[in-house]
């Protein structure tokens, strides 16, 4: 796959995982592998540097091999978008892609779709829609909005698509993968996802 230019990656992987009983989900058996395996599988081909954003058992997500950066400390749990702040941070590269490390059947092309919109409505933020909902944790960001997103943080702002509306935005479609979006969150979806990889 033809990677854009100088497009770092970051799986968020900094949730407390609630639903899941507060496991850590990357860290999940799915088909037989910790799901941040099978996000990593499709996601690292697609990004020059892979960066992970974990909160917590930072020793077994290093034995993937890549970075690690945590949360700064601001306060209450501030959800996905100080993973994002987080990655922002310890990257050195013009463009950031972030996705979840509960979506093991992310879009293969996602990175190449999203720079091409953002490059071509020169926008500072490309957000993936599936047709019907925004899917937000799905996005490439320009690394020079970290300020305006640490602003946004400070005061206490934690909704994702309320930040994003704050910039240049860019809506990309991915209605021709329907499934590609699905985020696991309990154990009985865990189940069902594996089922589907073992099927097709």
């Amino acid at each position: 796959m033809n990677k854009p230019i100088a497009v770092d990656g970051v799986i968020l992987a900094g949730g407390e995982a609630r639903r899941m009983g507060g496991e850590d989900k990357g860290l999940v058996t799915l088909a037989g592998r910790p799901m941040i395996e099978h996000v990593i599988a499709r996601f690292e081909p697609q990004v020059n540097a892979l960066i992970i954003n974990a909160n917590r058992n930072h020793d077994r997500y290093a034995r993937t091999g890549f970075g690690i950066v945590s949360d700064r400390d601001i306060g209450e749990y501030p959800g996905p978008l100080a993973g994002m702040a987080a990655g922002l941070a310890a990257s050195e590269a013009e463009l950031v892609a972030f996705v979840p490390c509960d979506a093991p059947l992310l879009p293969r092309d996602l990175v190449l779709r999203l720079s091409q919109a953002l490059q071509q409505q020169q926008t500072d933020i490309a957000v993936a829609h599936d047709g019907d909902y925004w899917q937000p944790v799905f996005v490439l960001m320009k690394r020079t909005l970290l300020p305006s997103l640490d602003a946004f943080l400070s005061g206490e702002g934690r909704k994702i698509m309320h930040w994003f509306q704050q910039q240049k935005m860019a809506k990309v479609l991915f209605d021709d993968q329907l499934n590609a979006f699905e985020n696991i969150n309990t154990p009985e979806h865990c189940q069902r996802i594996e089922q589907q990889m073992m099927e097709s």
